[in-house]
């Protein structure tokens, strides 16, 4: 499928055509992150064009967007502890920084990752780790993004 789905992820989610996505929630849309330097990395998009900040939605489904955050960090966590034992923990943030629409970051975090590195925030990984083609979403990464679609409550 075409990169052009890159430049209106929600769009693309709306008319079916992101390939990244995981499963339809109540107000957004779970996918599997573009980068896998952390295997599991997924982002929850809210699914409506334009929101930039989740003090732009009601007050009703910015509660759904953070439940949905909250149910898509455990389905990662799921995936993440039975596919590698040396899983620690998940991540959830909401920075907006880059991206102008309201998204959160799940991060899986392991056991494995440096020394110097594990304990801070995932920004902080070298800028190679996150254009690194070994690292980039592909085939490899099916095992964690079937666990995780399939890994709800």
């Amino acid at each position: 499928m075409a990169d052009d789905w890159r430049n209106d992820r929600i769009g693309a989610a709306l008319r079916g055509e992101n390939p990244t996505v995981l499963r339809r929630l109540q107000a957004g849309f779970a996918v599997i992150g573009d980068v896998q330097f952390l295997p599991g990395y997924s982002v929850l998009l809210v699914d409506e064009p334009g929101v930039e900040r989740l003090s732009d939605l009601p007050r009703a489904k910015r509660l759904a967007f953070l439940a949905d955050m909250d149910r898509l960090g455990e389905a990662v966590e799921r995936a993440c502890r039975h596919l590698d034992p040396a899983f620690r923990r998940i991540n959830l943030e909401i920075l907006g920084n880059r991206d102008p629409f309201l998204h959160a970051h799940i991060w899986p975090r392991y056991d494995w990752e440096p020394p110097e590195l594990v304990g801070l925030p995932v920004w902080l990984y070298p800028r190679e780790r996150w254009h690194d083609e070994r690292y980039g979403l592909g085939p490899q990464h099916d095992g964690v993004r079937v666990r995780s679609a399939g890994s709800w409550t």
